[in-house]
């Protein structure tokens, strides 16, 4: 049942990777960046394989964000690189290069797009937490049903938010779902350090090599390394105690001397990441990238704030941010996990799982579940002194505290086994919880999905592709992006491929929306003119002259139209209204 479970999900991500329009202005994967770090890589430079436009090169400062728009986007892609001595480099983590893009590269002579990264490191991470739920059923709760244990699954593929993530799996989501992967197999191997004493440090090494890459994903991810030492505390004797701590230590510290290694070739600086020359809507240099002023700020959007329904499909709005802290950044779609996916909320019962567990079960569950507490808390706490707030970067704690929600719930069921009306009510408090959850991620992914097509568009439509921007918007609206721009768009676009009953529908969604705009009533009433429906036409052009009175050709057109209505003194009036305005205009200098 969990690989049937394992085996949708991960089918589902690459489902959703393949749908996802992220990279369409790159022919071939090759072009994108961490595929550009694996080239530099293999011509003997830690900078990607891409030199920085001439104009970029001649500003007086390349990290001005008013300067640097124009390079930033497509053609040039130059949005989040990271910018030193005239070349170019990522600054986000190295990891993803080194465990997937270049062994892909090398054994297949081919290129993945940062999309189907995402969506594998996301099949691992969920794998690996299909492995922890198995142990956990099997070892501490097998009397747990297995319906139980399929919602739990079913959880833990959903709440850690992969499925918004991969509506928009670009360069910075790539480390974002990476440090998901590693984190979850590193506290997959500290399990086994906590079950098998006899590869005890075999495992610990394991659970360190996979913490260190995941720093090396993620930064912010640092103080997860804790959880190394949990297993640690299982030594029973001094010597014991030494091996188990450089095995924890060890693998783990290599990885972070390989890491500012590669910082100092770089950058002249171990600690230096790039962050602070990377090319942004922020001058990086002139802001606290960490302060305590962004701790309750960032605590109260990242935890709970909840997300305002509106009437439309898909009916998730925005969170109402809090008053924000001088120098802290956007709130790029983050949400409070809390109130938004309120079965988390359950972690908080995990210590009723080793209630009456006497003995080493009940401390090597309790240690397991330390360890996912200290994932979950050290990462939360670096990102609550963090000056930026997005969804993605919620992907560096949710795992952990999913896998803690499992750990309470199965607890709670346990107590209350022998207390059938408890028991029902704790049912239909979870159940419900998770119900709300789950539609929750799947409402909130629809709307990303509708934002990341609508914003192809956008970019299409302005670098002169229209033709192409079709389906983006079409896609866009049809997932509940509203937008009356879009519509009239669109409505335009069916005019000039002859659907024109498809283009009055259009017109007139976005008349909707935003019964002002005039531009949708000129096109709507044009079109009902040309379709002979002179009653409606007249109707749209009198809404026009109400928004844009000064307009003579509209003047002009509703006298055509009241002439074909037969209202002749009417239409007289127009065109004498039309002249007027006319003659006014050219007597402007």
């Amino acid at each position: 049942m969990l690989a049937a479970i394992g085996a949708v999900f991960a089918i589902g991500f690459i489902g959703l990777s393949i749908a996802n329009p992220t990279g369409w202005d790159n022919p071939s994967p090759k072009d994108e960046a961490y595929n550009l770090l694996v080239e530099g890589f293999q011509n003997g430079h830690l900078s990607l394989n891409k030199e920085a436009p001439a104009g970029f090169k001649a500003l007086a400062n390349p990290y001005d964000p008013a300067a640097n728009a124009r390079y930033r986007y497509p053609p040039y892609e130059l949005q989040n690189l990271s910018y030193y001595q005239g070349k170019l480099y990522i600054y986000f983590g190295v990891t993803p290069a080194l465990i997937l893009f270049w062994p892909w590269a090398a054994a297949t002579g081919a290129y993945l797009y940062h999309r189907e990264a995402v969506a594998i490191f996301c099949s691992v991470g969920f794998l690996a937490s299909l492995g922890l739920l198995r142990g956990l059923w099997r070892r501490y709760f097998p009397e747990a049903g297995l319906p139980l244990i399929a919602t739990l699954a079913v959880a833990l593929g959903l709440l850690t938010g992969a499925p918004i993530v991969l509506q928009r799996a670009d360069l910075a989501e790539v480390p974002a779902a990476c440090g998901y992967a590693l984190t979850m197999l590193a506290l997959g191997a500290v399990w086994l350090a906590l079950h098998e004493e006899a590869r005890r440090p075999g495992w610990l090494a394991a659970a360190s090599l996979a913490m260190g890459l995941a720093v090396g994903a993620r930064p912010t991810l640092l103080f997860g390394g804790a959880i190394l030492l949990v297993p640690v505390l299982g030594g029973s004797e001094r010597v014991g105690r030494w091996k188990l701590l450089a095995a924890a230590l060890g693998p783990m510290l290599l990885c972070g001397l390989g890491l500012a290694l590669y910082n100092q070739l770089r950058f002249g600086n171990p600690l230096d990441f790039g962050q602070l020359t990377q090319l942004a809507v922020d001058d990086h240099r002139a802001i606290p990238q960490f302060s305590f002023r962004y701790l309750w700020f960032n605590f109260c959007v990242d935890f709970l704030e909840p997300m305002r329904w509106v009437r439309s499909f898909p009916y998730v709005g925005t969170i109402a941010t809090p008053p924000v802290p001088v120098n802290h950044g956007s709130v790029e779609d983050a949400f409070g996990v809390l109130t938004n996916l309120p079965a988390l909320a359950w972690a908080i019962a995990a210590p009723l799982a080793w209630r009456g567990r006497a003995g080493a079960p009940g401390r090597a569950l309790r240690r397991f579940a330390l360890a996912a507490a200290l994932l979950f808390a050290g990462s939360a706490a670096i990102l609550s002194l963090y000056y930026w707030n997005a969804s993605r970067y919620e992907m560096d704690f949710l795992p952990a505290l999913t896998v803690l929600m499992a750990v309470g719930i199965m607890g709670l069921e346990r107590v209350l086994a022998e207390r059938r009306g408890w028991l029902l009510a704790s049912r239909l408090g979870w159940g419900l919880a998770l119900a709300y959850s789950f539609a929750f991620v799947g409402l909130d992914a629809v709307g990303h999905y509708a934002e990341e097509r609508a914003q192809v568009g956008f970019i299409l439509e302005e670098t002169g592709r229209p033709l192409a921007a079709i389906p983006q918007f079409a896609a866009a609206m049809h997932a509940g992006f509203l937008s009356p721009e879009v519509g009239n768009f669109l409505g335009n676009a069916m005019l000039q491929l002859h659907h024109e009953p498809e283009a009055i529908a259009y017109y007139e969604g976005a008349l909707r929306l935003d019964p002002n705009f005039a531009a949708a009533h000129y096109n709507l009433a044009n079109l009902l003119a040309h379709e002979g429906r002179f009653p409606e036409a007249a109707a749209q052009y009198r809404e026009t002259l109400r928004l844009m009175p000064e307009n003579p050709d509209i003047h002009e057109n509703l006298a055509a139209v009241l002439t074909q209505l037969g209202q002749a003194p009417e239409a007289e009036i127009e065109r004498q209204e039309a002249r007027r305005l006319r003659s006014e205009r050219s007597r402007l200098p």
